[in-house]
């Protein structure tokens, strides 16, 4: 798979973003940098794919147990205000939506702790080549 973000040439920093298979997606800049905050900032892209894969994986576990798991709600909540020392917090909050006891609950949560955006995020090495063509 690929990705592929192209510059918008009506947008100061809007981003076309082009995921093969899969309508495009847009990305830009807050205003507070230029931007004109038409569509999700990359931060924004990165929060959600963490809440998306906890939900998702929760919601595999539950179906594959054959719990009464009837969808999912991730809220995630960004603190960066040290990000500029190393230091990156988001806050999820899951609700599960369904007739589920506090075991099955407390099971969903600590499986939605191994999904694996969450696991890349606090436990990988991430090696970064940049080239240009």
């Amino acid at each position: 798979m690929s990705i592929t973000v192209i510059s918008e040439r009506d947008g100061k920093y809007r981003q076309r973003v082009v995921v093969d298979g899969f309508e495009d997606l847009f990305v830009d800049s807050p205003r507070i940098v230029g931007g004109d905050e038409s569509a999700p900032d990359p931060h924004d892209y990165f929060d959600l794919s963490l809440a998306a894969c906890k939900a998702i994986t929760a919601q595999m576990y539950a179906y594959r147990k054959e719990w009464p798991l009837e969808g999912v709600t991730a809220i995630v909540s960004r603190d960066e205000r040290d990000e500029r020392h190393g230091v990156y917090r988001l806050d999820v909050l899951l609700r599960f939506h369904g007739d589920l006891d506090d075991a099955q609950l407390e099971r969903l949560t600590e499986i939605s702790n191994r999904c694996p955006i969450h696991r890349l995020m606090t436990t990988s090495t991430v090696e970064i080549t940049t080239r240009r063509d």
